[in-house]
């Protein structure tokens, strides 16, 4: 898993797409294993990214499930993998890394833990 996250970022990062984040979900009960966010410089550059991704990723096997292609948020579901590509402007009106954040957080305190009944 890391080395395809790993190889999902290089791609995102060569091709010049800014703040990348990458979330591990993989302890939580979120739908997917990991979460990769990236800024785009625009609707033209999200395609382009979205491109790339699929031009590299293919050829190693991976799949592309659902993509969700709104020009300034593309939303790309490979499965155990979900990637963000969003334009500054909806990365801040949405603020998926809070979101994720405090998810993660919230169902922590939610969940009893199994060391109490130890």
């Amino acid at each position: 898993m890391e080395k395809r996250v790993e190889a999902i970022v290089k791609i995102l990062d060569e091709k010049k797409a800014e703040n990348i984040q990458t979330f591990d979900m993989s302890e939580t009960d979120y739908f997917v294993d990991q979460v990769i966010i990236a800024t785009t410089m625009g609707d033209r550059h999200g395609a382009s990214l979205l491109d790339e991704l699929k031009k590299q990723l293919k050829g190693r096997g991976e799949d592309f499930l659902q993509i969700d292609d709104e020009g300034e948020w593309i939303v790309i579901d490979m499965g155990d993998i979900l990637v963000h590509l969003m334009t500054p402007q909806y990365r801040s009106r949405y603020n998926l890394e809070e979101f994720l954040t405090h998810r993660d957080e919230e169902m922590k305190k939610a969940m009893p833990s199994t060391l109490d009944d130890e």
